[in-house]
């Protein structure tokens, strides 16, 4: 019984490996190679928390996963082409869509079932180290990372440069063998922890440049412009799009039952209570830095309405003058004071001295 059962496997495996061939070549359907360099970052076959000594090939992991009971593969890829994915969906049975979404890599956040192997979708965050801000600086890069759960398996594909999985990896075989028994799952928790535990980091960077800009609006020398509050506010939206729909996909593993392991759901529930409370940082921040637009949107009127008020004054000032200019410009026979030997004299000392008066009142009213 067991032999007959095996032959169909076999046969099975055989027909999706046909993909993968040595030296770094794939191989089409039509059975042609084509030479790639591979993406792959790491292939480990998982036995009760262990990982098996040696190097695997996608499919030979695979196949040595299936001979053991409780085994499974964990295949890490980094930015795979469409042909290495396309060879690694045919050997794993992945579906065409999930694939479509692994290599394009512009995907929401979201869980999807396709048959027995379920899709998650995350989005990375990384926070980009900066001295100053500026009206151009990146503060926040977000990448994706894909993960194809199956009953033998656990596939992570990364795009971009935060969240590396190698750390992740090493944590669970050195310390954390317990939980690498609970199968495929273990992995993506694994993932979807430090994926969310980089949410924090970047959360409290991000209050940091936040507190810097605050201080920069209120000081009295105002030397945050605009410019700045602006970009940091696009850099929250982008950082926003990652965290806020991550939420469902979250409830709603945590609210399965009998597709995720009992013990791996309490283990989702605490990365869900992190997301929260990134979620809730994010809120408050956007919502401080729509205030710190608007105070300082209202310092650019006020200061606006400050120099129209200073040369309002100046130009009350100088009209006590032009008037009295344009009055003796006139070419009028008699006038007061015209032959008088002091009379220009005179006339300087009572407009220097309306001048004074018009100026200290201007200034009590704070005008000037």
């Amino acid at each position: 019984m067991t032999e007959n059962r095996a032959r169909p496997l076999g046969k099975a495996l055989a027909e999706r490996m046909r993909g993968f061939l040595t030296n770094g070549e794939l191989a089409e359907p039509n059975g042609s190679r084509v030479h790639t360099t591979t993406s792959v970052v790491d292939c480990g076959v998982y036995v009760g928390g262990k990982r098996l000594p040696g190097d695997f090939r996608p499919d030979r992991a695979l196949v040595e996963a299936c001979r053991q009971e409780g085994a499974f593969v964990w295949l890490g890829l980094h930015e795979p082409s469409e042909a290495e994915m396309a060879a690694i969906a045919r050997t794993y049975g992945l579906h065409e869509l999930a694939v479509e979404d692994a290599v394009k890599a512009e995907q929401r956040p979201k869980l999807e079932q396709f048959g027995a192997v379920h899709f998650l979708v995350l989005r990375t965050a990384r926070y980009v180290p900066h001295q100053e801000l500026t009206e151009s600086q990146q503060v926040v890069e977000t990448g994706q990372m894909m993960i194809f759960i199956g009953e033998r398996f656990v596939i992570t594909v990364r795009h971009g440069d935060a969240s590396e999985m190698a750390p992740v990896r090493a944590d669970l075989e050195a310390q954390r063998a317990v939980l690498l028994e609970q199968g495929p799952w273990a992995v993506a928790y694994a993932v979807t922890d430090r994926v969310v535990d980089h949410y924090l980091e970047v959360a409290d960077q991000v209050e940091a440049d936040l507190d810097i800009i605050e201080e920069g609006v209120f000081s009295r020398d105002k030397s945050a412009p605009i410019q700045q509050v602006y970009q940091l506010k696009r850099e929250l939206v982008e950082f926003r799009r990652a965290v806020v729909p991550l939420q469902r996909p979250l409830a709603a593993i945590t609210a399965s039952q009998g597709v995720v392991p009992k013990e791996i759901r309490r283990y989702f529930r605490d990365v869900q209570d992190h997301l929260t409370r990134t979620v809730e940082q994010v809120s408050s921040y956007d919502d401080l830095l729509n205030s710190i637009l608007q105070a300082r949107l209202a310092q650019v009127t006020v200061d606006q309405n400050n120099d129209m008020r200073k040369i309002a004054s100046w130009a009350a000032i100088a009209t006590v003058w032009t008037a009295f200019a344009g009055i003796y410009g006139m070419n009028f026979d008699y006038m007061p004071e015209l032959g008088w030997k002091y009379g220009y004299p005179a006339l300087v000392a009572v407009l220097s001295v309306i001048t004074v008066l018009l100026y200290r009142a201007l200034r009590r009213n704070g005008w000037l």
